[in-house]
């Protein structure tokens, strides 16, 4: 996430037309990982195939950006223990972000609503996503905690349990294109206190930037948590 990035505004429209009937909450994930990567073109892939619908692009400053002055970003570093999740999940891919934008709106959206549908489970937590590339082709999976292991699993969709464990976590506030100070910081945290991570990282978006108006918050003013189980 060391990339410097640039919000995709325009397309927090596209995904709002499309998630029309779904819960609020879940443009946040879209909202934020728009600006996650760069859009940085990839090659063909090796692994599963991008095979998205593909959607006309939108009118532009549809969405507006909130003007705020560009200043450090506010970290708290906790050291804590990270309680067990349940997760359900699905896999994918993408040659470039927007597409992983459009398939982050399906996977939440439609695609794990699916589930709700077929077995009596609640949503526990924030939307979660874990991301094994940094560049172009995208390899991500994205996740809702549930309370139980769902019996009834639509195609695609998979299961994994986080277990209780020691973690050390980034309570973010900023701007998603500065991010990556938040993975520095804890870093530098793992190094100083003689520490390594046991597991992949994973963000949790706690906040939805966007207010009940449709308008971008002060980004200041938005959490991101950035996970990492550590040894």
């Amino acid at each position: 996430m060391k990339q410097t990035i640039k919000y995709y505004f325009s397309y927090l429209s596209m995904i709002a037309v499309y998630m029309k009937n779904t819960v609020l909450h879940y443009l946040i994930v879209i909202y934020l990982l728009t600006s996650c990567h760069s859009s940085e073109k990839g090659d063909s892939l090796e692994q599963k195939k991008d095979s998205g619908v593909i959607v006309k692009k939108p009118v532009l400053n549809q969405v507006r950006p909130v003007k705020y002055t560009q200043k450090p970003p506010i970290i708290n570093i906790v050291d804590t223990i990270s309680s067990r999740k349940i997760i359900i999940y699905i896999k994918d891919s993408a040659r470039t972000y927007e597409r992983v934008s459009l398939k982050l709106a399906q996977i939440y959206g439609a695609r794990l609503s699916e589930c709700f549908k077929k077995n009596p489970i609640k949503r526990t937590g924030q939307p979660m996503a874990w991301f094994s590339t940094r560049k172009a082709p995208f390899y991500f999976e994205a996740g809702i905690p549930v309370n139980v292991r769902p019996q009834k699993l639509p195609p695609g969709v998979m299961i994994k349990e986080l277990r209780t464990d020691s973690a050390v976590i980034a309570h973010f506030y900023g701007p998603y294109d500065l991010l990556h100070f938040g993975y520095d910081a804890l870093e530098d945290w793992l190094k100083d206190h003689n520490k390594n991570a046991a597991d992949t990282p994973f963000e949790i978006y706690i906040t939805d930037p966007v207010g009940k108006k449709g308008k971008p918050l002060d980004p200041y003013k938005v959490q991101t948590d950035i996970v990492i189980p550590r040894k």
